[in-house]
């Protein structure tokens, strides 16, 4: 189980990387908006919640401590995927969406990133 959880840490990073730098060049270059560019964008959110539900399974296990911080940062990607959700509608961020995810992803990739290297 642990090889897994860090095996979509790893894709959580790498998808909401793309995500983030085609999201935030879409907000600049329209002709690479569409749906490839969502599909990937709900991919590396469901990669958030994977990875949450991965690290539940494995501190499950016995013998598995959890670090205060990787349960900070890693229940924060899921928050942060429900903030983006909730503000893809508001009035002052008519368009802005791709805007949005693309720096809300590459802030999910960091939250990633900073788990993988806590311990």
């Amino acid at each position: 189980m642990r090889d897994l959880h860090e095996w979509i840490g790893w894709a959580l990073i790498v998808v909401n990387a793309a995500a983030g730098v085609w999201a935030s060049l879409a907000h600049r270059f329209p002709a690479l908006r569409g749906r490839p560019l969502w599909g990937v964008v709900i991919v590396g959110q469901l990669l958030a919640f994977a990875s949450a539900f991965s690290g539940v399974v494995l501190v499950g296990e016995d013998g598995v401590e959890l670090d205060q911080f990787h349960a900070l940062y890693g229940f924060s990607a899921i928050i942060a995927v429900g903030i983006l959700y909730s503000y893809r509608t508001s009035p002052f961020m008519r368009g802005k969406e791709h805007l949005l995810y693309g720096l809300g992803s590459l802030f999910i990739m960091g939250l990633g990133i900073r788990n993988l290297f806590l311990g």
